[in-house]
């Protein structure tokens, strides 16, 4: 029998929300769990949810895969221009580390962690990525001529009515009420960190094949 896959959508530094939502997962152990991206930023302890899928890849099998917030902190890291990550909630992730940046944060094991995000995932039976792919080209296409910026800010599809896709997409980095449950597109990104934002607030995962979404509501006050 295949091994389940648990998506879970963006935690925006959200890490007591992460763990409620981890605790309800507890049937779902021993699937792969995969993490969509935007692990940081905007929410108040981004340092705690680097903690918690560090200690928990340790348990469970688990993908991890880059979106366009790692992507921009990396680009702070390895360029030193930090002025487009900080204005888009990097400063909530320097302090929540608690040390001299970027100094104390190059070689460490989240430094690492980030380097080893992937920029998408593929099934037999689902395909994998933070923002998404161009609806209107297969996936097969996509992979052949996208750049790497479409895997992690890629907007089109959420309003295209039937992409062009061989297998359904399951993404995050656009934030919706409820999650996007359509016959080729899955959107998991409910907008934990907005808990002012009606219908958002809310950290979401998917356990597919079934599509069983699971939910835990914000819990970072």
């Amino acid at each position: 029998m295949k091994k389940p896959v648990v998506a879970i959508g963006d935690i925006h530094g959200c890490a007591q929300s992460l763990e409620g939502l981890l605790n309800k997962l507890g049937p779902w152990h021993g699937s792969l769990f995969l993490f969509i991206g935007d692990y940081i930023d905007r929410g108040p302890d981004s340092r705690g949810v680097f903690d918690l899928l560090l200690d928990f890849a340790e348990k469970q099998e688990c993908v991890f895969l880059r979106g366009n917030h790692e992507a921009m902190m990396l680009e702070a890291l390895d360029d030193g221009d930090d002025f487009m990550w900080k204005y888009n909630g990097g400063r909530t992730t320097i302090d929540s580390f608690g040390m001299k940046w970027p100094k104390d944060f190059h070689g460490s094991v989240y430094d690492r962690f980030i380097r080893d995000t992937l920029f998408y995932y593929e099934t037999e039976e689902f395909f994998f990525t933070h923002g998404g792919l161009m609806p209107h080209k297969t996936i097969k296409e996509n992979l052949e001529t996208v750049s790497y910026d479409t895997f992690l800010w890629e907007r089109n599809h959420i309003s295209f009515a039937d992409p062009n896709w061989e297998k359904p997409v399951v993404f995050g980095h656009t934030p919706v009420e409820k999650p996007i449950n359509e016959p080729l597109k899955i959107g998991i990104d409910t907008g934990c960190v907005y808990p002012g934002r009606p219908g958002m607030g809310i950290l979401t995962a998917v356990v597919l094949p079934e599509r069983k979404f699971i939910q835990q509501s914000y819990l970072d006050h």
